[in-house]
């Protein structure tokens, strides 16, 4: 598989690279995104890939159900560099369908570390079964699913204006936050909240 990714590599420098020399001159020395994204790890949902964004347009942070875990040492330095000192406009949370973080709600796990870090989305499942009735057939099961993975971003969202550099920040109108939800079925990203 190695070899597969350095003949890509190859494909890269030839099909993009060599072709935007100044662009990639400029990412050399210095990058200005503009949006910090904050997506899942999920091998479907590249970020740059799904938004056609170029390299250096965004500061990505990936984590296992694009979570915005609070009191978090990693999460909190990703934060305030892009904030602080990259400056950027707009915040992201994306989520997506057929989520396996948000399916791992519901199953009991004898894993350590991601029954732990699922307890951040945990909310998200709990205002939505408030909401709708058990579901029972495959497409209720779906559209359960999809309803957590959405209540998800919006729970991430207020996870995030916990940390006081992201109130300031939209406070004075420095930065826009977004919730987005991509399809797997579709390719179809979407503003959700």
């Amino acid at each position: 598989m190695i070899d597969k990714f350095i003949e890509g590599n190859k494909a890269f420098r030839q099909n993009d690279f060599q072709k935007d020399p100044d662009h990639y001159a400029r990412l050399a020395s210095s990058q200005s995104p503009t949006v910090l994204w904050i997506g899942c790890s999920d091998s479907r949902v590249n970020p740059e890939r799904i938004t056609g964004a170029k390299a250096g347009e965004l500061f990505v942070q990936r984590n296992i159900g694009n979570i915005v875990p609070i009191h978090d040492w990693n999460f909190a330095t990703v934060l305030e560099y892009a904030v602080r000192h990259l400056k950027v406009d707009d915040i992201v949370i994306c989520g997506h369908s057929d989520c396996g973080a948000i399916k791992a709600l519901d199953k009991e796990s004898d894993d350590v570390y991601i029954p732990l870090w699922l307890n951040n989305a945990m909310e998200a499942k709990n205002r939505v079964d408030t909401r709708i009735k058990k579901a029972e057939t495959p497409e209720e099961k779906k559209e359960r699913l999809r309803q957590i993975e959405l209540e998800n971003i919006k729970l991430q969202l207020e996870h995030l204006r916990t940390y006081p550099i992201v109130r300031l920040a939209e406070k004075e109108g420095s930065v826009a936050l977004h919730g987005l939800y991509f399809s797997l079925d579709t390719g179809e990203l979407s503003k959700v909240f």
